[in-house]
């Protein structure tokens, strides 16, 4: 059987595709790159905004007018909604998260013990979510009661995955040829608490049993962290970027939030990490216009992200989510403010993103690349992402795809520096 799978929102939602993507495989059945090739769709949804959702209903809707007769659909918000979803065109199954983990076992009616074989080699899956770097779940699931956060409803309570389970698929990964391993989970920072250890040490498990040439961690909640965490980064093959989600600048605001952070705190840790590593990069998350946020509020935490120079960051207008103690709060902000706030705290970060890029214009860095094209007379197009995650692009006479090479950074255009290889 030929199966499309899809996803929407977050990496862990990816690293869990790519999960499906070799028990389909196992199973004896081939991944195709288009739903119009497709005997069966699984569509990993999410539902951390009300766009989000809106972008998984028309996922499955678009599946559905492409031919495909049997959707399978999954993730956050076929969890929150699971009517809804099964109301959809074609979709034959509805899998919530608390059984995703068996559900190819579920969709081809097969015993658990036909996974009990070889693991398979990890191959990018085809399409849109072919990536070089692979994308590995170590932890699910989330114990913080943010008050905007739905995806704790979706995923429940947080649950660590074995340190032998996460090696095995990082074997299996680099035995597939992946150059970059990239750990995430719901709650990244929370590994190890159910059984007494921190994720510290499962990096430092990763760098001693693994041949990994990359590691890189997604986001990290900044109370998880202390400044002794750093020093992890002497080893070299962990990629100098941290995605650390602020929210918002404005204690105020995080304590209505329930933040376990305030700025103050986060300050004191950023500085650290520059300390350790002076050209770090470090992105982060905004809210704007969450409710109750006053005028005062927002200078605050426009303020606080001037003062931070964040190299990159998502700003996400507030978006009311049902089950959640903000959609319930007095002070909703009205959609047209939200958005305006939104644009100013987007060209902050924009402004500094630029900063930081330009720091690097003139250097030598490593680049993975991840996609590559045809470009006339010069050859191939390469894109790809230097170590503390700055997209680079460069001409090269053949395709690198999945290829590391040293680069220099000649100019930048827009978000991307170009640049040579060498």
């Amino acid at each position: 059987m030929k199966i499309f799978l899809d996803t929407i929102g977050c990496r862990l939602n990816q690293a869990e595709i790519e999960q499906m993507s070799r028990q389909f495989r196992a199973a004896g059945h081939e991944i195709v790159a288009s739903a119009e090739h497709a005997d069966m769709a699984v569509v990993n949804t999410c539902a951390v905004t009300t766009q989000a959702a809106s972008d998984s209903r028309g996922k499955m809707r678009a599946i559905a007018r492409a031919g495909v007769h049997e959707i399978v659909a999954t993730g956050c918000w076929a969890t929150l909604q699971p009517k809804e979803a099964a109301a959809l065109p074609n979709v034959k199954h509805v899998i919530t998260n608390d059984r995703k983990d068996s559900l190819v076992l579920k969709t081809l009616s097969l015993e658990s013990s036909a996974f009990d074989l070889e693991p398979v080699e990890r191959i990018p899956i085809p399409g849109l979510h072919r990536r070089t770097r692979a994308f590995i779940k170590v932890q699910d699931g989330c114990d913080n009661k943010c008050t905007f956060c739905v995806t704790t409803l979706a995923r429940g309570e947080g649950r660590s995955r074995p340190l032998a389970d996460v090696i095995q698929d990082i074997h299996s990964a680099l035995a597939g040829g992946s150059k970059e391993i990239v750990l995430t989970g719901v709650h990244l920072g929370s590994w190890g608490q159910d059984f007494n250890r921190h994720l510290r040490d499962l990096v430092k498990a990763i760098l001693l049993e693994t041949d990994v040439k990359r590691l890189r961690l997604s986001s990290l909640e900044p109370w998880d962290l202390d400044a002794d965490f750093f020093s992890l980064w002497d080893d070299k093959r962990l990629m100098p970027h941290l995605h650390l989600p602020l929210q918002s600048g404005s204690e105020s605001t995080l304590r209505r939030m329930a933040r376990k952070t305030t700025p103050a705190s986060f300050r004191k840790l950023i500085r650290a990490a520059r300390a350790v590593l002076p050209d770090v990069a470090i992105t982060t998350d905004i809210i704007a216009g969450f409710p109750g946020e006053t005028e005062d509020e927002f200078a605050e935490t426009l303020n606080f992200v001037n003062e931070m120079q964040f190299s990159g960051g998502h700003v996400f207008s507030y978006s009311p989510r049902p089950g959640t103690g903000a959609a319930k709060m007095k002070g909703q902000v009205k959609p047209e403010l939200r958005k305006r706030r939104n644009r100013i705290l987007q060209e902050a970060i924009e402004e500094s993103a630029k900063s930081y890029r330009a720091k690097f214009i003139g250097q030598t860095m490593s680049v993975l690349w991840e996609s590559t094209s045809e470009y006339g007379e010069y050859g191939w197009r390469m894109q790809g992402w230097a170590g503390n995650y700055l997209r680079v692009s460069a001409a090269a006479p053949s395709p690198r795809w999945n290829e590391v090479d040293e680069v220099r950074l000649i100019e930048a255009e827009n978000e991307i520096l170009k640049g040579e290889i060498l």
